[in-house]
């Protein structure tokens, strides 16, 4: 258990969380009262801090079973809380599970038991049928994004979960949209509703372009052109649009990740690996790329699609303007097409070139090592800095994976950098170095 206040103020300290906003406030008193709680606020407004938090003061640390479970739509999600979680530095094991993932990984995690298990629907739903961990200390279930894990087709497989899990005591619902109806079998009993929905982010500016063709790609150029070289994401509707325009912009050079479900995991992952460190300042995405990623500070989206719901435009329009930042949405509208009725207040913007298109200055480099390895974000630091010969202005984003990590360096120094650091040894394993 979390002991006292000094150890909160280090946990958001680790964090770079000067205090707790008044969402994530209210919601600590709540969770830690034990009562039932349906969380209500705006994607990037730290939802997931806002339930980590108190569920870690619950946390006993003579308990060697799992004692809380995170459910999640995504594997992304999933993903997501998990990093948050060891950022957290509690001491306490979090792991994650999903589909896509080897088996072999989950038994490995799950041989000792983690305190918060995190896991999308179908893969806890598995475990929880084979009986892979005891459920007799799991007291807390989180529903994180309920609106979306509870739709039509999660049904059968979230009532499986909850009934497998009769110690629980605790039943804790977060989301950026409403859902009108939750259904019997999650148990709610006199649930706290948290609704910061009504609060909108005043940041954000929603802008409508108009295009005067259908195909709305030169609208499209233009409108990156007028933005500028900063991050940010292009919403499309289907894989051949996200096709389509990632083609265009290869013609017009503008570097770019792809980000869909047709997607191999190992390939989204290193796609958000790329737009998190600035190799790729763009990334086009269809929805999946609206909820649960780890993306800070983008400072616009674009919809060169829109979504057929107004709750998907609400989730995309949340990657940007979060956390008391200012961000813009930007509506393409091509000549043939009709503006829905969940538009509103969009001021017309007309845009023109202004910036041509930068290269990136940076690359990414893949390390054949990782946390299993005991290898640190210090120790990769160190190896680039002295052996690789780098000044620190050269050095980039570094993430640490189970089996390997990411280091983003300037591309100019790159090469230099791989044939000093090439087949070195860091802790006990000695790791290849190279361009991925």
């Amino acid at each position: 258990m979390i002991e006292n206040q000094k150890d909160q103020t280090q946990i958001l300290q680790k964090l770079n969380i000067e205090k707790l906003n008044p969402m994530q406030e209210e919601a600590q008193e709540a969770i830690a009262s034990g009562e039932d709680v349906v969380l209500l606020s705006p994607t990037g407004t730290g939802k997931t801090v806002a339930f980590l938090l108190p569920i870690f003061l619950k946390l006993e640390k003579q308990i060697t079973e799992v004692q809380a479970l995170i459910v999640v739509p995504s594997r992304e999600l999933a993903l997501q809380i998990e990093q948050v979680a060891r950022q957290m530095g509690t001491g306490f094991k979090v792991n994650s599970v999903y589909g896509g993932r080897a088996g072999s990984e989950d038994k490995m995690d799950l041989s000792r038991r983690p305190a918060i298990l995190i896991g999308t629907p179908g893969r806890i739903n598995d475990h929880l049928q084979k009986n892979s961990f005891a459920v007799d200390f799991l007291k807390t279930l989180v529903l994180d994004e309920f609106d979306k894990s509870l739709e039509i087709g999660f049904e059968l497989e979230m009532s499986s979960i909850v009934e497998a899990l009769p110690k629980v005591n605790q039943r804790i619902l977060t989301s950026a949209t409403n859902r009108n109806e939750i259904p019997a079998f999650v148990g709610l009993r006199n649930p706290n509703y948290i609704n910061y929905l009504h609060q909108k982010i005043d940041l954000l500016k929603v802008k409508l372009v108009i295009s005067p063709s259908s195909d709305k790609l030169e609208t499209l150029y233009n409108t990156l052109s007028f933005i500028g070289n900063q991050p940010g994401i292009i919403f499309c509707n289907l894989r051949e649009s996200i096709d389509t325009v990632s083609q265009f912009l290869s013609y017009k050079k503008y570097g770019h990740g792809c980000y869909h479900g047709g997607m191999e995991q190992k390939d989204r992952e290193l796609e958000l690996i790329k737009f998190r460190n600035g190799t790729h300042q763009l990334l086009v995405s269809t929805d999946l790329a609206a909820r649960g990623l780890d993306i800070p500070e983008l400072k616009f989206i674009i919809h060169f699609e829109l979504p057929q719901k107004g709750k998907d435009f609400v989730h995309r329009n949340g990657r940007t303007a979060r956390m008391n930042k200012d961000g813009s949405a930007f509506v393409l509208q091509g000549s043939d097409e009709y503006l829905p009725d969940f538009i509103e207040d969009a001021l017309t913007e007309e845009v023109k070139e202004v910036y041509k298109p930068q290269a990136s200055p940076w690359i990414t480099l893949y390390i054949t090592g990782g946390r299993r390895d005991k290898i640190s974000k210090g120790d990769i630091a160190g190896l680039f800095l002295k052996q690789g010969a780098l000044n620190p202005e050269d050095l980039g984003i570094i993430e640490i994976k189970q089996d390997s990590a990411f280091v983003a360096v300037k591309k100019a120094k790159a090469q230099e950098a791989i044939a000093k650091t090439n087949n070195s040894k860091l802790k006990t394993k000695k790791v290849r170095v190279s361009v991925i």
